[in-house]
């Protein structure tokens, strides 16, 4: 491949890795475009996990051999076996140089076991190029050729670094996007998911109800006292309560299989639940509103249910189950609960829900001055 070549394979690794739908088609994509471009046989991509002292395999891709999977759910080897990783790579880049690739055969090599690996899988050659993220060995790209083909020589091990560099910026690019992805549906105090995280989760939980059956539930919540506490003692010690109730929801929540723990806005909390029957759903409400009652500085929590496992009617729509939970947790809050309210098993809790989307049908009722 002369450098025109070359040049387009680069590019076309690059677009491939920005193409991918998920981060798993980004690496299998990445390993395909060095494979192709290397006139390799087989290529893999693999993690340095150094708190686990090995290379985990993420994709195999090219010619498999008995063993080898595509996504392997657990191939992974001691880097002790592969003291280059760190070795080698240390001693060049302390000398002020750069990463850099190299090519082992099956016939010899470097101290580890890459001939030896070469050779029980029908493989002449291979060339390795580490895979730097700020400064630091990720991983490392690996190319093969099988027994027979041509070795790979110098300026093949030049180029696969070139790969690499690519490889490394497409991951830097996907890490970015998912801290965005991640951000753009947390809440930046709680951690926990916002309120658009709980719209999309609904939309589809909902979706699977009305398909199968899918038992959907959903918990408002308004923590008590949150006013006083920030008129008092400062809105920082609003958000240490904020935070703390954040952790006691995401504890009860984990009750649930699968369950979302959110924060709506303000005081406003919520947990959506897929799958679970409503009798376990209002158990943990019930351990919600307990552990709540013994935060040191808030008032409890007003908590409202609302499940189609229970005798609620028809709920067509995220807004639907809303109002019935925003009610029930009015009831709860007027009476003073210690405990969950639950709509249809307090029939008064539809009714007023129910006169709210007559009055304002486009709209999430809050109840307020309502008898």
């Amino acid at each position: 491949m002369g450098l025109d070549g070359r040049l387009r394979a680069v590019v076309g690794l690059a677009q491939a890795m920005a193409a991918a739908a998920a981060p798993r088609d980004s690496v299998r994509a990445a390993a395909r475009a060095a494979r192709l471009a290397l006139d390799g046989s087989f290529a893999a991509i693999s993690a340095w996990e150094r708190e686990r002292g090995r290379l985990r395999v993420l994709v195999n891709e090219g010619g498999l051999r008995p063993g080898e999977a595509e996504f392997p759910e657990d191939e992974s080897y001691p880097v002790h076996d592969f003291p280059e990783i760190t070795e080698f790579l240390h001693e060049l880049w302390a000398g002020g140089g750069g990463p850099h690739a190299w090519v082992e055969h099956a016939r010899g090599g470097r101290p580890g076991r890459r001939g030896e690996a070469l050779r029980r899988r029908g493989r002449g050659t291979c060339v390795v190029a580490p895979i730097v993220l700020s400064g630091r060995a990720w991983g490392e790209l690996y190319v093969a050729r099988d027994d027979g083909l041509a070795d790979f020589d110098g300026d093949d091990a030049e180029f696969a670094g070139v790969l690499a560099a690519v490889i490394a910026a497409g991951l830097a690019q996907n890490d970015r996007l998912e801290e965005a992805r991640r951000l753009a549906f947390t809440d930046p105090l709680t951690g926990l998911a916002n309120r658009r995280a709980v719209d999309m989760r609904l939309d589809e939980a909902l979706e699977a109800h009305r398909r199968d059956g899918t038992v959907v539930s959903l918990v408002v919540c308004d923590l008590n006292g949150l006013k006083r506490v920030n008129d008092t003692l400062g809105h920082a010690a609003g958000d240490r309560l904020l935070e703390r109730f954040g952790s006691v929801l995401s504890l009860c929540g984990a009750m649930l299989p699968g369950a979302l723990a959110a924060r709506l806005g303000g005081d406003e909390f919520c947990l959506v639940s897929v799958g679970p029957p409503a009798d376990d759903v209002v158990r943990a409400g019930e351990e919600l509103c307990r552990r709540a009652g013994g935060l040191e500085l808030g008032e409890g929590v007003a908590c409202g249910v609302a499940s189609t496992g229970d005798p609620i009617g028809p709920v067509q729509s995220s807004r639907r189950l809303f109002r019935l939970a925003d009610a029930a947790q009015y009831k709860a809050k007027a009476a003073r609960s210690g405990g969950p309210v639950v709509a249809g098993r307090d029939t008064a809790v539809v009714r007023l829900a129910d006169a709210a989307a007559r009055e304002e049908p486009g709209e999430r009722r809050r109840f307020r001055g309502r008898a």
